[in-house]
């Protein structure tokens, strides 16, 4: 309902195919987005840095593929999304990366290739294992996580940053962003990231929230 309430508002749209949706995150609740996405009948591309998650998605049938390469996952993304097929498409990787790699195919090609985008780490316990920063691989950063926990939250911080900075540079092409009430733009905020909205105040965001602007 989220994913095709997004549609209708943001897109104008009934039918999502041929749309492409990114997000991250396929551990608890968050497991649900890949089968949302193909319900919904668009290409949904989730980023996750845990691989036993991927695993267990795909084993159950939640999620229709796996991929460790961004190569990949853009071609099966331009392909699905040509050809209107309904996909979800599991990144075992960083959605920062994923995020940058879809800016580098806006600034090198032109095309825009992600309609709707969300987040659902969990950014509500950032600093403990709910959020893994870009610049390590999941194994190193929990290394880290254990031995210099301070190191851990300024690397979280500085990748809340580059996150949002993909995210604001898609969006101002036209890309429709929500938060889905993990606490992303709270923490993206606390980091210094830019996500705040242009002559509000402070407690205001330049995204929505999926409970007032879109199940609402």
């Amino acid at each position: 309902l989220t994913v095709l309430n997004a549609g209708r508002r943001y897109l104008k749209a009934e039918d999502l195919s041929g749309k492409v949706f990114v997000t991250s995150g396929l551990g608890g609740m968050s497991g649900a987005q890949a089968k949302a996405a193909v319900i919904a009948g668009c290409v949904g591309i989730i980023a996750e840095v845990d691989e036993a998650a991927l695993l267990k998605r795909h084993k159950q049938g939640w999620l229709m593929e796996i991929s460790n390469n961004l190569d990949h996952c853009i071609a099966r993304l331009k392909d699905a999304r040509r050809n209107k097929i309904a996909l979800s498409l599991g990144y075992h990787g960083n959605v920062v990366d994923l995020w940058e790699r879809l800016v580098y195919e806006l600034d090198t090609t032109g095309e825009l290739l992600v309609d709707l985008g969300s987040d659902q780490t969990s950014c509500h316990n950032p600093f403990s294992g709910g959020y893994y920063p870009v610049q390590l691989g999941f194994k190193e950063a929990k290394q880290l996580l254990s031995t210099n926990p301070g190191k851990f939250r300024t690397l979280v911080q500085e990748s809340l940053k580059r996150h949002v900075a993909a995210i604001n540079r898609l969006a101002d092409k036209g890309m429709f962003f929500w938060d889905y009430g993990n606490a992303f733009l709270l923490e993206a905020q606390r980091a210094g990231a830019d996500v705040e909205k242009r002559g509000a105040n402070k407690t205001e965001f330049r995204y929505p929230s999926y409970v007032q602007h879109i199940m609402g």
